[in-house]
């Protein structure tokens, strides 16, 4: 019985090639798709749970509001005290770690032998790190890795690179020219799914300020083992009591500390703190790519259920053969639904394939390491299952059931049961198709609007032919000669320094005092050390007061902190937040953690952060106690020879850093890769859901032209033309398009709108791109409606007509 069913399936199949093959094709692609994003969701939501004790880590953030404004700031990065203190105070804590990102604000230069090399993952740690963690050691152990206070341990592919074959366990490597660091372990490479990620981790008590418990500067990440049974709010609620009854007598009234316990595993994609380890993911994103994924699994399910359930009506005849022959409804729904199973399963095994060989490409347009690797095999069999059983119930069920709910006797008498409402039924899923390709298509076109907004926004900084290197730690005096050198170059136009990237400035601050002042004091403010001819480097505009003078630069190079006499340029914002004008706050006294100072200008609003942020107040200030990047303006007419020129320059200051430029561009761009990630998702996605609905009404048209066959020849031989008759039909499906478009541009215009509020500067939307979006589908769907009509109306009549 089954193998009847098989064969008689599989012969219809062959019988209707074009049609299976729309449908195999739809299906197949619905199903790669949906492979490829659900792989990107999984790898998203497994994050740091490769750790045998992720359910009983957390990480602590640190909270800083002002009671005054309200503002509030939050930070992943926190002071060195929490770890030591809150283990010895706290039984609920198990144990403690501290993370410093040592190579965060320049590459860290690793040396052995003659092999050289910029290094950007290093960490240093507690000794406790690995018994918190779960890394792979294969070479040294987790219990002794941090013996040795100048400890280190590399990762697999570090030491591939640095000792090839050679055992590396005991060897020294020289970094920074400074630090001696001893390879005690060799670990896999960390997980791609690990929020913690290093090439060598060494032990933090190598750090000046490891023994020390301070609570007033924040450099370090702070992450605790709970004890088993431990609720998370219990803690977090015992660790603030501690820390409000220690700071109850510090005076400050203006600003709150709290902390906060994020669990391990949602740190990733539920934190809302700034300054992670690595960039943080977005469960909106994910909720997002999931509907995503499910839509056009969907899609590719609607077009097998609209082709299938048209094809019935001309099975309608063999159907009721079959019933007079004896044949029973379940047998014959156990027979459609076997020739859906069978399209089914091809269009899974050929969907897979598909993904595989597309996951290479989909990994580099998502900036993750993606394949079905990253699946458990058990759970990638059953998902496949899954799909299997979903798709071949939701999309041959119906059909099924219609085909063998027709009577025999109305059958052969020339007649179909049922035909309305499976009529209403297609062009229901026909609008359903295009609702999803319109929506697609504005969002696309918002999306892109967007990212082109903020690459042409003027921010106030002059990012152009902008290069940056990264210098953190070279001595003022090193600086200033290496920039006298550059500066002989005839196309570099000028030469500074800083402390930050100037697009992504995060130091805070506070000014406590300003002479004065009406508006907030204990305001906090964002804050960068600069080299003096950062204002005019980078394009900066004063609206009021002047740049920075060698006076001003000489003024903070006393190494006596208290005989320092600060000047300050502030931002509009700064000073309005302090109650002046710009021309009225030249020459005023402030005081900023300690820095005294007068007002020397004030600059005009720019961002210095991400686009999702407002602007907000900033001071700039010369110090140069420690430089992060090195900025160099260039005229951009011959790029190689400067770009040589400067890295010449370079190795005769710095002969064992090597050469490593980038744009500053670059970096701002890099702020907005999520972005730009998910408008190339879109961009993609939107191709794909326009191509399925083209698909499927493609088959349908081929259908409908097949059933009007002798209504087109009828009106032919009454002089019908074919752009009239081409108008019939292609009516038929434009106007279920143009309801389709009706129902989505609401819908999306305000999907949309949430998605543009998380940018505090953003395009508005205009009427133009519903209008767009519209005309674009209603052209394809004309064009894929042409294709089939006009060979309909183009067919001789006669041949027609004796056919019917």
């Amino acid at each position: 019985m089954i193998k009847n069913y098989l064969k008689t399936a599989w012969r219809f199949l062959l019988q209707n090639k074009l049609t299976s093959l729309i449908s195999l094709t739809g299906l197949a692609i619905g199903v790669g798709c949906f492979l490829l994003l659900s792989t990107y969701i999984m790898n998203e939501l497994r994050y740091d749970r490769f750790n045998d004790k992720a359910d009983r880590i957390v990480r602590l953030v640190q909270h800083i509001k002002s009671t005054n404004n309200n503002e509030e700031i939050i930070n992943a990065i926190t002071p060195s005290a929490p770890v030591p203190v809150f283990k010895q105070a706290l039984p609920e804590i198990a144990d403690g770690a501290r993370i410093f990102n040592y190579s965060g604000y320049k590459p860290a230069t690793v040396q052995y032998s003659d092999k050289l090399f910029n290094e950007r993952n290093i960490l240093m740690a507690d000794e406790s790190f690995f018994k918190i963690f779960s890394f792979d050691f294969l070479e040294g152990n987790s219990l002794t890795a941090f013996n040795q206070i100048n400890s280190v341990v590399i990762s697999a592919s570090t030491a591939k690179k640095y000792f090839g074959n050679d055992d590396p366990i005991g060897k020294i490597l020289k970094v920074n020219n400074v630090n001696s660091m001893l390879i005690t372990g060799v670990i896999k490479d960390v997980p791609a799914y690990s929020q913690i990620k290093f090439d060598l981790i060494g032990n933090y008590a190598m750090l000046s300020r490891s023994k020390t418990r301070k609570w007033d500067s924040a450099n370090d990440y702070s992450y605790f083992l709970l004890k088993p049974g431990t609720k998370v709010k219990s803690a977090e609620q015992k660790i603030n009591a501690y820390t409000d009854n220690l700071f109850k007598n510090d005076g400050d009234k203006d600003h709150r500390l709290q902390f906060t316990l994020e669990p391990l595993t949602r740190v990733h994609l539920y934190s809302k703190a700034n300054d992670n380890l690595v960039p943080a993911g977005n469960i909106r994103d994910i909720y997002i790519l999931s509907s995503v994924a499910l839509i056009l699994l969907l899609l590719a399910c609607v077009n097998f259920l609209n082709l299938f359930s048209a094809k019935s009506i001309e099975r309608a005849h063999e159907v009721g053969v079959r019933k007079v022959m004896g044949a029973l409804r379940g047998q014959l729904f156990i027979q459609f639904l076997t020739e859906a199973a069978i399209i089914t399963l091809c269009a899974i095994m050929t969907g897979t394939m598909l993904a595989w060989l597309i996951f290479p490409w989909f990994s580099n347009l998502i900036g993750h390491q993606l394949g079905f690797q990253t699946w458990d095999i058990n759970v990638l069999v059953l998902l496949l299952i899954g799909i299997f059983v979903s798709v071949t119930l939701l999309a041959g069920t119906y059909p099924s059931l219609y085909l063998s709910a027709f009577k025999a006797i109305i059958i052969l008498r020339g007649k179909s049961g049922g035909n309305a409402g499976n009529s209403t039924l297609r062009k229901s899923l026909v609008v359903f198709q295009f609702a999803v390709s319109v929506f697609f298509i504005i969002g696309t076109i918002v999306a892109a609007g967007q990212m082109d907004y903020i690459q042409h926004l003027d921010t106030g900084v002059n990012r152009s032919n902008v290069i940056v290197l990264d210098i953190g730690g070279a001595s003022y005096n090193k600086i200033q000669a290496l920039r006298t050198a550059l500066i002989q170059q005839p196309d570099i136009k000028n030469v500074s320094a800083s402390y930050d990237s100037p697009v992504n400035i995060a130091g805070g601050y506070t000014i406590d005092k300003a002479e004065g002042a009406t508006g907030n004091l204990n305001m906090m403010v964002t804050g960068i050390p600069v080299e003096r001819n950062f204002i005019n480097t980078l394009g900066i505009k004063l609206i009021a007061g002047n740049d920075f003078t060698l006076g001003d630069e000489q003024r903070v190079l006393d190494t006596n902190y208290q005989k320092r006499v600060y000047s300050f340029i502030l931002n509009e914002s700064a000073v309005k937040s302090l109650g002046w004008k710009p021309n009225d706050a030249i020459g005023k006294q402030i005081s900023m953690n300690g820095r005294q100072g007068e007002i020397r200008g004030v600059a005009s609003d720019f961002n210095f952060a991400s686009l999702h942020q407002k602007i907000t107040p900033i001071a700039i200030f010369p110090e140069y106690d420690y430089f992060g990047k090195l900025l160099v303006k260039v005229s951009g007419k011959d790029m190689l020879n400067t770009t040589n020129g400067i890295e010449r320059d370079w190795k005769s200051f710095f002969p064992d850093s090597p050469f490593d430029m980038h744009f500053l561009d670059q970096e701002y761009d890099e702020l907005y890769q999520n972005d730009q990630r998910a408008s190339d998702i879109l961009i993609v996605f939107a191709f794909i859901t326009i191509f399925l609905s083209c698909l499927g009404l493609f088959g349908l048209v081929i259908f409908s032209t097949r059933q009007r066959t002798r209504e087109i020849g009828i009106r032919k031989v009454l002089g019908a033309s074919i752009t009239s008759i081409l108008g019939i039909i292609s009516w038929d499906f434009l106007r279920l398009v143009g309801l389709a478009i009706i129902i989505s541009s609401p819908i999306a215009y305000y999907a949309m709108s949430k998605w543009l509020q998380g940018f505090v500067y953003r395009i508005n939307m205009q009427w133009w791109v519903f209008v767009l979006a519209g005309s674009v589908a209603m052209l394809i769907a004309f064009i894929t409606i042409s294709f089939q009509s006009v060979k309909a109306a183009i067919a001789n009549p006669v041949k027609s007509l004796r056919n019917e």
